[in-house]
Parts: C-alpha cells; structure tokens; sequence
C-alpha cells in the first residue's frame, strides 16, 4: 500500500473541520478572538488594554487602537532583550526579520509557541490536508519534500534566542519526523549564503525522489535552474519522476508560471498559492481552479479590514467583495490590531475567499493613478500574453517630470524571454492598465496628465545582483514592485547601466 494513503488518514478529521469554513466564519472569528484576549489579559498590554473587560468585538475596539510597527517597536525590543509577559505571555525566543521591501530598515516580528503551533504549522499542515482532500490519487508521502528556507542567527546573543527568515525558525523548530521526509538537510536549509546554498541543495537533492517542493517562486527556480545545468537535463521530471506539487508563496506566480510549465512538462503537476507571512498564515488556495484564496478562519488570527477608499475597520462581517482593504490582525505572536502592509480584496463571502491585491505602501499614485500590484501583474500577464513573452522580474515608478516637462510610469523589466517587439509589448501594458484601473485611464486621457508608460530593459540578473549588494539575496527577500519613490529604480538603473 501506498504510504500517502496511510498518511492520508492523519489529515481526514481536519478536512471535515474545514467546512465550518463555508458558513461559520463569524462564529470561528469570535472565538478565535475571545481565546486570544482571554490568555493575554494578564500580560503588560493586556492590563494596559482592559483585556479583562472584554467581553466582545465593540470592547476590543474601544480599548485598543490600531497599530503600525512604530507603536510596537519599542515592546518588541524589551521582548528581544528577555523581557517575559510583554505582548504575548512568557518570554518569546524568536523573531522573524521582514524582508524590508519598503525599506533597508529591518522590522522584527515576534514568533512565539503558541504562533508556531496554532498559525503557522497549522497553515502547512492544511496546505496538506486541502491538497489531499482534491487529489484523491497523490503519492505525495511516498517521496520527498524539497523546503527551502532562509537563514537565523542569535538574538542578543541571548541563550536559545534566534533572529532570521520566518522559514528558517520553521524548520528549527519543525518536528523531528518531518526531517525523514524533507531535503535538505538542516545545516544546508540554513546557510546563509544564497549562491552557496542553492548548489549544495541541487546537489543533495538531485538524486532524492522528490514528489512536492515549497518556497518562493524566484528562488526556487533558481535552485531548479541550477539543478539542470548540474544533471544536465532539459526538464524536473527527467530528475524527479514523481513530482507532482507546488505549494508556493512570498511573491506572486504569474510572472513565473510560463517558466516553470516549461520546466516541469507533467500533467500530473499541480501548484497551490500560500500566504504565509512573517506576520502569520493567513490563506490557501482550496480550490486549484479559482485562483483566489479561503481565509483561515480558526488559526490564532483574528483579523479587521480598513477600507482604502476611507472608513473605519470592520471585522470579518462587515467586508464586502471587490473593496481593497488593508488588512489588519492580532494574533498569538502579541500583534495587537496591528497592519500588516497587505492589501487585499474578497471575491467571496461564503465562503470567505481573497486575492492579494497589493501592499499599502507598495503602490503608485503620484498623480491620482492609484496603480496597484494586483494591477500590474495583470497588466503583464496579458502583454506577455499577446506577445510571447515572459517577465522575469520588474519594478516600477514615477518619472515626475522630465526635461520635456512629461510625466510617466517607467518600468524596469528582466525579461526571461523577450518579447519581438518591445514597443507593442509597451503598447499592450499600457492599454490593459487603462482597461483594468479606470483612474489610471482618466490620468492618461489623451496624454494630459500622465504620459505613455517607459519600459527600460535590465540586464540578466541585474534584480539578484541589487538584492545581493543589500545583502539581501535568497530566503524571502524580495523585489519592490511599484513605489512612489524612485530610491530603489535609481539604484537599480545605475547598477544596469555600470554593467552592461
């Protein structure tokens, strides 16, 4: 007998929780926020938030404002420094450094026991019940999981204390059995030098059969990019036979999905988006044909949405679909109504099911555009394909006025196939961010506002040699896709340019 079919009857119990999805969203919000309030109530922001009081959603609001970072920051540190029962009860050993994509300046996210267990394993762990659940003839467990992971290092230099990627303190800390089914092995996963690292996994994994591999698009492809220039083979499955599963997650798949369909050419492949953040496991994609996610609604993540047209938060109850929201959560980490920089929008309230529409701060209106990510990646998605292109990686930003007094969007793109025509390539992003974004149409009416869109040419590899200058390349570290500031393309041109 298969082993994923005695395996399969661990995750069967959870596959029936699951359809409490489907109609008691409220009720599992509820209680997931009263657990939460319940057990920090006797800690230093629990006291000074009357936790104790509360007794419902109007209270928690009442007493306890939204948070950003800054507002933390200074509780966080004391928690670095050893400090016990801050934001979250008992003294928490980890932190995940955020991949500061906004910014050089590092953000430090609390991860307790309590996060690791009930939010961010539970994600994996549903990840494999979901996938199971729709593919009833998986062999998953019959092979191996490649994971790759980012890097950790002391805290304060205080004892068992360790600051680092998210998926570094996950496979730390993950169960010791996982380690007879997962590649590679631990000393490798946690190397931190990228170049280094992405070698030793191609080589130690090259001839292990691997049935499902995990991690950020960009990344893993370049381990399997390096794996096929070692083997020498054309396609994964030539390597791994029996490969069947993506869970993927960090960045978006759309600027990916041409390539890994060219390197993995198997019907019996399947891919599954995550969205597993520093902050929390908040989605999976229940269903591999609606490329939207269900939200997780009984993990310890309570969550709120703040309008971006304006308005206060709402719970879960109060969204409605095709709104952009920013989300905000309070979990078992000790983040406290704090925002997480994402915005998303409901495509559904029963069951609840989400896009990631964008960051806050990942976007462009400098002149009224209001230009999001989600926008973007859809704007390329048609123009590569139209043309036959492929995108490999890409940042955008304002050009506020040129010597001509013109204003634009100027785009840097590092093409893994070039499209024929660079200019109709230009011609076709612009009109589909015309056709899906009615204030960036109103800007470019008739060029008054807003010019015809720039598309600058990088440069192979010109996005992983900026990341590496920042010492930043691998684990989840990521491109900025579209800024208002022009801090980070200015970099990138100038580095284009001294390398051509």
């Amino acid at each position: 007998m298969s082993i994923t079919n005695i395996v399969r009857k661990v995750f069967e119990a959870r596959q029936r929780d699951l359809e409490k999805h489907l109609n008691q969203g409220q009720a599992l919000q509820e209680t997931v926020l009263s657990r939460l309030v319940s057990k920090a109530k006797d800690t230093e922001y629990g006291r000074n938030h009357a936790f104790a009081s509360i007794k419902g959603y109007a209270d928690f609001v009442k007493h306890n404002p939204v948070n950003t970072y800054e507002e933390l920051k200074g509780a966080i540190d004391r928690m670095r420094h050893g400090e016990s029962d801050v934001l979250w009860p008992g003294r928490v050993k980890w932190y995940a450094k955020s991949s500061g994509t906004t910014n050089d300046k590092s953000k430090f996210i609390p991860v307790s026991q309590d996060g690791l267990n009930h939010i961010h394993y539970c994600g994996g762990f549903d990840a494999v019940a979901m996938y199971l659940h729709n593919n009833p003839k998986s062999r998953i467990f019959d092979g191996r999981a490649l994971i790759l992971g980012g890097s950790h290092a002391p805290n304060y230099n205080l004892k068992d204390s360790l600051v680092g990627d998210l998926s570094a303190i996950l496979i730390e800390n993950i169960n010791p059995l996982a380690n007879l089914v997962r590649v590679p092995k631990k000393k490798t996963a946690l190397l931190s030098d990228f170049e280094i690292k992405r070698d030793r996994i191609a080589r130690e994994a090259m001839n292990k059969n691997v049935t499902n591999i995990s991690g950020v698009p960009s990344w893993m492809l370049s381990v399997l990019t390096r794996m096929m220039e070692i083997t020498g083979k054309t396609h994964l499955e030539e390597v791994w036979p029996n490969i069947e599963m993506f869970f993927h997650g960090g960045v978006a798949f759309t600027p990916y999905r041409k390539q890994y369909e060219q390197l993995i050419t198997s019907p019996n492949m399947h891919y599954m988006e995550t969205y597993n953040a520093s902050e929390g496991f908040f989605g999976l994609q229940n269903d591999p044909a609606d490329k939207s996610m269900l939200l997780m609604l009984d993990y310890d993540v309570f969550y709120e949405f703040i309008p971006m047209d304006g308005g206060d938060p709402v719970p879960l109850w109060g969204v409605e679909t095709g709104k952009n929201y920013a989300m905000v959560i309070s979990t078992s980490c000790g983040l406290w109504r704090y925002e997480i920089g994402d915005t998303i929008q409901f495509t559904s309230t029963n069951p609840y099911k989400f896009i990631i529409s964008g960051r806050t701060k990942h976007f462009i209106n400098a002149f009224g555009e209001e230009l999001i990510v989600d926008n973007a990646e859809k704007g390329l998605a048609y123009a590569c394909e139209q043309t036959g292109a492929e995108v490999l990686e890409y940042t955008a930003a304002p050009v506020f006025m040129d010597q001509n007094a013109k204003c634009r969007h100027q785009w840097l793109i590092e093409f893994a196939k070039r499209p024929a025509d660079l200019q109709q390539f230009s011609d076709l992003l612009d009109k589909h961010l015309q056709e899906i974004n009615s204030d960036y149409e109103a800007k470019r009416y008739k060029d008054i506002t807003l010019q015809h869109l720039e598309i600058i040419e990088a440069r192979p590899n010109l996005f992983n040699d900026w990341l590496k200058l920042k010492g930043k390349l691998g684990g989840q570290h990521k491109v900025p896709r579209l800024s208002n500031s022009r801090e980070h393309i200015e970099q990138l041109l100038s580095l284009n340019a001294k390398m051509q």
